[in-house]
């Protein structure tokens, strides 16, 4: 099961996120997401489990525990938005 964890502080690094979910059971993997532009954290990442009951026990666990200074969010993640093949949107300048 692949979980969404959100609301992390941004020093998190993978390794953080991987130790917040040993506890609960074997982490396949535990990735935090960068901006391309900077390298730094956008607070938000996802981890994956060998075992649906662990995720599970996890995501119950850990939704709204502080982290930091703030409250994460652990919950089901979400496939993937379907996105078309016409590229980025067209830039106008200027009039019609």
């Amino acid at each position: 099961m692949k979980l969404y964890v959100g609301n992390l502080p941004p020093t998190f690094t993978d390794k953080d996120l991987e130790d917040l979910f040993i506890p609960f059971g074997a982490v396949k993997s535990a990735k935090m997401i960068l901006d391309h532009a900077t390298g730094k954290s956008k607070g938000f990442g996802f981890v994956e489990m060998e075992d649906q009951a662990d995720a599970a026990k996890a995501m119950k666990e850990l939704d709204k525990k502080v982290v930091g200074r703030s409250a994460i969010i652990v919950n089901e993640a979400r496939p993937p938005k379907k996105r078309d093949n016409m590229g980025p949107p067209k830039r106008r300048f200027g009039g019609r």
